[in-house]
C-alpha cells in the first residue's frame, strides 16, 4: 500500500486582508497530481483540513473543489483518510462526517475493514482498517484528532478544570488514555501493520512558531509520550517538515503552503511511503512543492527605496508581503508612496506607515506612556483610511474630532 502523508491544509484561510483560497486550491491540485503520479492508494491528511476563519460559503466552495479535484482519485479506488485538528471547526466537521456516513453507511465498529474509494474523517479517536490490494493484508489506521475539551474531556469532573495549566494536563492524560485504550483493545492487532496519525505538538521538534497559538495555550507532548511499534507515525500541527528523534518513519509532513511570515524560509512538500505485511518498506520520500513567497520589506527613504524594490521584485504580483514604510511629510507624497508600493506588491497583507518630520530627526514616541482614547482612535482611523482620497479622509477625521469634543463636554 502506498500512502501519501500530508497535513495542515487550512483551506479557505486568510492572511490579513488577503484571501488565501486560490493559493491553497493550487496546492491541493498539486497534491492530487502527486496521487496520480505516484500511484497512491491512501491520501492521509493529519489534521487541519479547513481554516477556522472560513465562512459557511467558503467552506461550501472548498468542499466542492475537493470533490472536483479528488473524484477521479476516489473513483479509481483511492481512499482519503483525515482527522480533525485544532483549526477545524468542530460543528462543521461533525456535520460533514455524519452526512458522509448517512450517504454511505458503515458499521462504525472500531477496527472495521472499511471499503476504499471514499473519504473518512475522524472527529474522535478512531481505528479503521484498509486492505492492502497487493497482499490482501489489512493495514490499521489509528486516528487521533487534536486534544480539545469537547473531544476528550467527556466527564463532568474533567470539565471542571481551573485554569489553562490544569486543562492542558487533563487533555494530555485523556489523549494518552484514549490512544492506549484503542491500542490495547480487542480490535487492535499486534500482528498487523499499523499507522498512527495524530494532530499534536511534540517537544523536541523544531517549533519556530505555533500557527495562531502560543506555547502556553497548546498541548505539547514529550518525545517519550509517542508510542513505539507503529510502522509509521504521521503527525500534523507543526508546519515545518521534519522527522523526530532520528526516525524517518516518525515525522511531520509540514503544511502544503507558507501560511505566514514565520514560514518564509520553510520548504514545503508531502511524504510518500510504502507499507506491507512486514511494515514500512524502504525509506519515506519527500516530494517538494512550490509555495507562495512570504516576506517583509522596509522603506526608510521612499525616493530611493521604491525604485530599488521595483527592480528587485519585478514579478511580485503573487507574493505575500508585509510593508514597513517611513515617509517624510513635506518631502514625500504619502498617497503616491502607497500607490507605488501597491503597484509592486498588490498582495500586501499588512502594512505600517510611519510619518517623520521634515525638521530634524524623526519624532520619537515615548512608548512607556499609554495612548489616550483620542490618540488610539486617530491612529486607527489613519491606518484604515490610507486608501481613501484626501477629501474623504478629511471629512471622516473632522467628523470624529467633532464627536470626541462633544463627548468631553
Amino acid at each position: 500500500m502506498r500512502i501519501l502523508h500530508t497535513a495542515d491544509w487550512h483551506l479557505a484561510d486568510r492572511l490579513g486582508r488577503i484571501d488565501r483560497g486560490d493559493d491553497l486550491r493550487r496546492a491541493v491540485e498539486r497534491v492530487a497530481a502527486f496521487c496520480v503520479q505516484e500511484n497512491v492508494d491512501v491520501l492521509l491528511v493529519a489534521g487541519d483540513l479547513f481554516s477556522e476563519l472560513a465562512s459557511a460559503e467558503a467552506l461550501r466552495d472548498t468542499v466542492r473543489h475537493l470533490q472536483t479535484v479528488f473524484s477521479p482519485f476516489l473513483r479509481d479506488g483511492g481512499t482519503i483518510v483525515t482527522l480533525t485538528g485544532n483549526h477545524d471547526k468542530e460543528n462543521f466537521c461533525q456535520t460533514l462526517r455524519l452526512a458522509m456516513s448517512l450517504a454511505a453507511p458503515i458499521a462504525g465498529t472500531p477496527g472495521e475493514l472499511v471499503p476504499p474509494g471514499r473519504l473518512y474523517l475522524a472527529t474522535e479517536p478512531s481505528l479503521i482498517r484498509l486492505e492492502d490490494k497487493a497482499s490482501g493484508v489489512p493495514i490499521q489506521f489509528l486516528l487521533m484528532p487534536y486534544p480539545t475539551p469537547t473531544r476528550y474531556l467527556t466527564t463532568d469532573a474533567d470539565q471542571r478544570y481551573q485554569g489553562l495549566e490544569e486543562k492542558n494536563r487533563l487533555l494530555m492524560a485523556a489523549f494518552t488514555r484514549a490512544l492506549h485504550d484503542l491500542r490495547q483493545g480487542e480490535f487492535f492487532s499486534d500482528d498487523l501493520p499499523a499507522v498512527l496519525a495524530a494532530h499534536i505538538g511534540v517537544r523536541g521538534s523544531e517549533l519556530p512558531t505555533l500557527f495562531r497559538l502560543s506555547e502556553q495555550e497548546d498541548v505539547l507532548f514529550s518525545e517519550a509520550d509517542l508510542p513505539t511499534g507503529f510502522a509509521y507515525v504521521a503527525l500534523g500541527h507543526i508546519h515545518r517538515a521534519q522527522f523526530l528523534h532520528g526516525q524517518t518513519s516518525v515525522r511531520y509532513s509540514g503544511s502544503i503552503e507558507k501560511m505566514d511570515l514565520g514560514e518564509s524560509s520553510d520548504h514545503k512538500g508531502v511524504v510518500v511511503f510504502d507499507i506491507g505485511p512486514e511494515g514500512i518498506q524502504g525509506e519515506p520520500r519527500v516530494l517538494p512543492m512550490e509555495s507562495t513567497p512570504v516576506y517583509e520589506v522596509t522603506v526608510l527613504n521612499p525616493s530611493e527605496d521604491i525604485p530599488r524594490l521595483r527592480a528587485k521584485h519585478p514579478d511580485a504580483a503573487r507574493d505575500l508581503v508585509r510593508i514597513r514604510c517611513t515617509y517624510t511629510a513635506g518631502r514625500d507624497n504619502r498617497e503616491e508612496v502607497l500607490r507605488e508600493l501597491e503597484e509592486i506588491f498588490p498582495r500586501w497583507y499588512d502594512r505600517q506607515i510611519t510619518e517623520s518630520g521634515t525638521l530634524g530627526p524623526s519624532l520619537v514616541v515615548d512608548t512607556t506612556r499609554p495612548h489616550s482614547f483620542e490618540e488610539t482612535v486617530r491612529g486607527y482611523l489613519e491606518q484604515e483610511l490610507v486608501n481613501e482620497d484626501e477629501p474623504m479622509r478629511k471629512a471622516v477625521l473632522d467628523r470624529v474630532e467633532t464627536l470626541m469634543r462633544e463627548m468631553q463636554l
